[in-house]
């Protein structure tokens, strides 16, 4: 979807199609915040249409960066709608209304992270096992259609109310592999592709949690500068779910979110730490986090690793989940109870006093406690359709029998009902006043998430706003540095196909003018009216037959004349011949003369036909040598003109060659110089927001310093306190020792004596008092000033531990910095050394193409003579 596109717009087809018309409202009640994160919140819900529990993922797409928010919603759920699984989350379906997406989904009791939370502590092998089978299941399905979720870990792994294990929140997830982009958790992903062509930083980045930064694989953020990765991340992000579950917290998880993105890049694999898992365990972990993406197996190969076929009882998911269940009935009814308690002193008694009940509950607990900050009082906000129900449930798991109370307290969106997720089946004695009987059903609040937990996500976002905005900028920041190189990439291409385009037409230009030439060549050669000339010759020369015979026929025609009247005359002279003697005689003298006449012709005939036979081979000797000639002469010129063409393209070709080299080399140098001005840039941000972030660290060490200080007074009453109650109880001790001694000398005594002895007495019980409170006010002012030493100690030690912290984050920044120059400094000696063979190469081979074209023309040279002569022969 282009980014144009203004964000809630369902003007595409395509896009109106994801989405319900109904007003979700009217469709899903009773909805309880079950979660929070940067995205939104996710609530718990009833669809009243099926009487189904939903979970609901809010989106908001308004406010800064928008279009953005809007493309990646439109993506999860394009994402989800192709999802058909039973280990990944089943979609429902997605609604719209006031600028925000509610994504319903099937719901789920909550996730692998939400057990570490509760139980504080570490899984078991067998169940640590049984969660990520199940997980890995889900990955495989993933990855035989070429998706990657990209945000793998233990709160993205949910568990549903029969056992069954899910993979959940698609919203970093790849519809597309390899992907390319800068998404997910850090130290969850692991790939490299060192493609140099890819360079120009393919960076999406979409820092969905902060807090997660720590999860992160290499290759995820080597693909800010290189190349690609496949579904194999997921695996690198299972085997660190795998070591959150076995160690309760991540690798580099309380590291900073960026200095951790350094951490990950440079150093080794994390390992498990304890010794006493499995050889198996520790070699599924190890295959898990294989450095190189190669060596690391796929997800479906995974699948059948030993410490996931081995023997374990088909329950265990189910049995962690119901002692899961117990914890956390267990800890939200203990808030609830301390809840209740104080409300119910405050509603008979009033507040109490700075100096009695609160001092007793906290000498008593040793500390200033009061309640938990994750267990504030927004956390039990209970809206007031279900008061009733929500306090009888938690009395159920309660020892007090006291008086219930109703709390309501409104929240910005919904009401959130925080009451006992795990309420019995009520008897049938227990039935309302309508009759019906109350039982669970599908449509019960059950969960394994505590109450202070969701608290306790509202407040971490709330005061993660600086850390998510310092992410957010240098987000803004790579995806512009991504848009400049890409304009740039595009620009140069652009660039390149108009330089390719230009030498193409030149030469083709070239070359049409060459054929035009070489047709006029031919054309001007070309032996016209041959044929005419030898047709004339001949007609000439049977004209010159044919007058030569009119000749011959006149003069016998005269001479016959003649003869015939000569004969006439002889005749007549003699006249004794008889008439038809003379007849006879005239006959025979007429057919001899004609007789001679036709010899006379046919002998000129013959004689001409001769002569015109050897005239026209003369002639066509004559012309055959004159065609040859000049067939020799169009030969010669005609090769000598092909060279000549054949020599001016090559010398473009060369020139072509010269100005695309030079295009290339200030086109190389030219995204080295931006891509070293980006780099420059973005370090340059990453130690202003190192900096930032130290002094931001820093101020919120001395904002907690005073707050010690400024409660100090009060940890110093309580001790105070402490002491007090001591020499109380001391002074009372040796009150009754006094009483004692004093009868047991009253009675041993004479009376006379007893004024002297209770007078003696009273002077050393006096003097002990006297020593005691000399101790006393030693015991305060020591106790004050050790106190106030050992706050100061303490507050400078903590000064000293974060400076080095920072100190050793920014050591590492800038390492990580350095080998970034460097790499990027060798790449560029590499793309120049490159980018010089393939020229050299392309030059070879272009000038390996003229020598071939100048041997085949010489040859076809020598042919063209060898055929002449041969022709002339």
């Amino acid at each position: 979807m282009p980014s144009s596109v203004r964000a809630g717009s369902l003007k595409d087809p395509e896009v109106a199609e994801l989405f319900y018309k109904e007003d979700p409202e009217k469709l899903f009640t009773d909805l309880r915040e079950i979660g929070h994160g940067s995205f939104g919140a996710v609530y718990f819900a009833h669809d009243i249409r099926t009487n189904e529990v939903v979970a609901i993922k809010k989106m908001s797409y308004s406010g800064k960066q928008s279009n953005e928010k809007w493309q990646d919603i439109v993506k999860e759920v394009k994402f989800l709608q192709k999802l058909r699984h039973p280990n990944t989350v089943e979609y429902r379906g997605c609604y719209l209304r006031e600028h925000t997406a509610w994504l319903v989904m099937e719901y789920c009791l909550g996730s692998a992270s939400d057990l570490l939370e509760v139980h504080k502590k570490p899984l078991q092998e067998v169940e640590i096992a049984a969660i990520t089978h199940g997980a890995l299941q889900g990955l495989v399905y993933l990855h035989s259609h070429n998706m990657i979720h990209r945000d793998v870990k233990a709160g993205n792994i949910l568990l549903t109310e029969p056992g069954q294990v899910k993979l959940g929140d698609f919203g970093s997830a790849s519809i597309v592999a390899p992907a390319n982009s800068f998404v997910g958790t850090p130290y969850w992903y692991k790939n490299t592709s060192h493609s140099l062509q890819q360079h120009i930083f393919t960076v999406r980045t979409v820092m969905t949690e902060l807090c997660s930064v720590s999860r992160m694989a290499p290759e995820v953020i080597l693909a800010m500068d290189e190349g690609q990765y496949d579904g194999k991340v997921d695996v690198w992000s299972l085997g660190i779910t795998c070591i959150e579950l076995a160690e309760r917290k991540p690798p580099l998880f309380n590291m900073n979110a960026m200095s951790a993105l350094y951490h990950i890049a440079q150093n080794e694999s994390p390992v498990l730490q304890s010794n006493h898992w499995s050889d198996y365990f520790r070699n599924f972990v190890d295959s898990c986090l294989q450095k190189i993406a190669q060596d690391r197996p796929t997800s479906d190969v995974l699948l059948k690793h030993h410490f996931l076929c081995r023997e374990r009882p088909v329950t265990a998911v189910m049995d962690l989940i119901a002692r899961t269940k117990d914890a956390v009935r267990e800890l939200d009814n203990l808030q609830y109870r301390k809840m209740k308690k104080i409300l119910f002193q405050e509603t008979h008694n009033g507040p109490a006093t700075e100096g009695t009940e609160e001092e007793e509950y906290m000498l008593r607990m040793g500390t200033v406690n009061s309640m938990e900050s994750s267990h504030s009082l927004p956390s039990m906000s209970i809206s007031a359709s279900s008061q009733s129900s929500s306090v009888n449930s938690l009395a159920d798991g309660s020892d007090d029998s006291g008086e219930m109370l109703s709390l309501s307290v409104p929240t910005q969106n919904h009401d959130n009902i925080y009451d006992d997720p795990y309420q019995p089946e009520v008897d049938s004695q227990q039935q309302g006043p309508s009759g019906g009987r109350r039982r669970r059903g599908r449509d019960h609040f059950a969960t394994i998430r505590t109450a202070s937990l969701v608290t306790r996500q509202i407040q971490e976002h709330e005061q993660g706003s600086a850390l998510r905005e310092q992410m957010s900028r240098y987000k803004r920041m790579r995806r512009q540095h991504q848009k400049q190189l890409m304009a740039l990439e595009n620009k140069l291409k652009a660039e390149m196909d108009e330089h390719q385009l230009r030498l193409d037409k030149e030469l083709e230009t070239q070359r049409n003018n060459f054929s035009s030439e070489a047709d006029k060549l031919s054309k001007k050669h070309q032996t016209k009216g041959g044929l005419t000339e030898e047709k004339k010759f001949q007609q000439h020369i049977l004209g010159q037959q044919k007058k030569e015979l009119t000749s011959l026929v006149e003069s016998q025609k005269r001479q016959y004349r003649q003869r015939k009247e000569q004969l006439k005359e002889e005749l007549n002279e003699n006249q004794s011949t008889p008439k038809r003697e003379k007849q006879e005689w005239l006959v025979q003298q007429k057919e001899c003369l004609q007789q001679i006449q036709a010899e006379e012709e046919a002998g000129l005939l013959r004689r001409q036909r001769q002569y015109y036979e050897v005239q026209c081979r003369q002639y066509k000797r004559k012309m055959l040598l004159v065609r040859h000639n000049m067939e020799q002469d169009l030969l010669r010129e005609d090769l000598n003109k092909k060279q000549t063409l054949k020599d001016l393209e090559c010398a473009m070709l060369l020139r072509h060659h010269e100005s695309t080299q030079e295009l290339e080399f200030r086109q190389l140098a030219l995204v080295q110089r931006t891509r070293a001005d980006l780099i420059r840039t973005q370090h340059q941000t990453e130690l202003t927001n190192q900096m930032e972030y130290n002094k931001r660290r820093e101020q919120e060490l001395r904002q907690k310093h005073a707050v010690e200080v400024r409660q100090q007074p009060k940890s110093l009453r309580v001790s105070e306190l402490q002491i007090k109650r001591q020499f109380q109880d001391t002074c009372k001790i040796q009150t009754r020792q006094y009483k004692a001694l004093r009868n047991h000398l009253l009675e041993n005594t004479p009376k006379s004596d007893h004024k002297a002895v209770l007078k003696r007495l009273k002077d050393e019980q006096t003097r002990k008092l006297a020593i005691l409170a000399e101790q006393y006010d030693h015991s305060i002012n020591d106790m004050l000033s050790t106190q106030a030493l050992r706050l100061d100690e303490t507050q400078e030690a903590e000064y000293q531990v974060l400076r080095m912290q920072l100190q050793q984050e920014l050591e590492l920044l800038n390492a990580y910095q350095s080998k970034i120059k460097m790499h990027t400094d060798t790449q560029h000696e590499r793309e120049v050394k490159d980018l010089e063979q393939r020229v050299s190469i392309r030059r070879a081979l272009l000038e390996q193409r003229v020598k071939a074209d100048w041997i085949h023309g010489h040859v076809g040279r020598q042919m063209e003579t060898v055929k002449q002569w041969f022709s002339t022969g």
